[in-house]
């Protein structure tokens, strides 16, 4: 621990994305197209070229598995010793942050697969601010206990250092 009345470092507790099982819809249909265009190349009916196959299958490989993926990819969480950052956006990046200091209620909500599956949705709300949602985060139990015991730290220093300034302050 650092001495009262000197900043700690921010350290890095943990960096996180939504749970990946949002994307097996999409591992499916890569599948399926990649098995479907092996088995209709060259097959075609009279009419129908192969060159219209491969459109067809790039258009669906780029709505239904690429278009997802980098949605689930653009959006990330980090936890450091100060404070929880939530990250998201492809081109214009936006953020937002919660200090632990400043504490926060944590609410977990988890679904009947998302509990099969270890994740869940935690909001993080101080009362002031917009709640902040974390979507379909892993190990929701393990994060959960991570920001509890941070906000209670963040606290503790925040405490000590209050205490040792206004220590420092009084005339002796």
């Amino acid at each position: 621990m650092p001495p009262p009345g000197t900043p700690s470092e921010e350290l890095l507790i943990a960096r996180f994305r939504g749970h990946a099982r949002r994307l097996f819809w999409s591992a499916l249909v890569l599948i399926a197209t990649f098995g479907a265009t092996a088995y209709f190349y060259g097959n075609l009916p009279a009419g129908l070229e192969d060159w219209m196959l491969l459109a067809a299958a790039g258009l669906v490989v780029l709505v239904a598995v690429v278009i997802p993926f980098v949605v689930w990819y653009s959006r990330s969480t980090t936890v450091t010793t100060r404070r929880v950052i939530a990250h998201h956006g492809i081109g214009a990046r936006g953020r937002r942050e919660m200090s632990h200091a400043r504490g926060y209620t944590i609410a977990v909500r988890r679904g009947p697969l998302q509990r099969l599956w270890g994740s869940g949705n935690i909001t993080l709300s101080n009362g002031v601010d917009a709640p902040l949602r974390l979507a379909n985060v892993p190990n929701v139990t393990l994060v959960h206990e991570t920001l509890a015991d941070q906000i209670e730290v963040g606290q503790i220093l925040a405490h000590r250092d209050a205490q040792a300034g206004g220590d420092e302050s009084s005339p002796s």
